[in-house]
């Protein structure tokens, strides 16, 4: 009866491991999913700053155009707003570069979320596959000591 006590005692703490592991498993996937979530927002300012240094750019071609246009009036007209235009176009381009530099970063950071999601996934399967090994062998476990109870008694 104490060996029975025992490996019921057992059995109790295999299954409230496998309940444990399978709540780490549903924590994994919870996190699997915010990953998912947060790439998908970076994705999303990507195409935000995108469509801002293409209207960027298109401004930048309406000031170069409207500078053309100005020099041809006349002649001190277009010295100032040349230099208008000059200091326009360089904020402009200070900015498109900025911007440039912001959606390399982002690219960059939407890299390497998806490598550290891939490498997070790839852990996560490998745990999941080493939890269920685990399991299975806690199985076999319980049924040799079932077997060996049976023939035993």
């Amino acid at each position: 009866q104490e060996e029975k006590k025992q490996l019921t005692l057992k059995v109790e703490e295999l299954e409230r491991k496998l309940e444990t592991t399978s709540a780490q498993n549903i924590e994994f996937l919870q996190v699997i999913a915010k990953r998912e979530e947060s790439i998908h927002q970076c994705q999303l300012r990507l195409e935000e700053k995108t469509r801002e240094c293409s209207s960027l750019a298109h401004q930048l071609e309406i000031a170069i155009e409207d500078a053309k246009n100005q020099v041809e009036q006349t002649r001190e007209r277009a010295i100032s707003r040349e230099r208008a235009a000059q200091s326009k176009l360089l904020d402009l381009e200070t900015q498109l570069s900025k911007n440039k530099s912001e959606l390399n970063q982002l690219r960059q950071s939407k890299d390497d979320a998806e490598r550290r999601y891939e490498s997070r996934l790839q852990d996560l399967k490998d745990r999941l596959e080493q939890s269920e090994s685990t399991n299975r062998s806690m199985q076999n476990y319980v049924h040799f000591l079932k077997s060996s109870y049976d023939n035993v008694f």
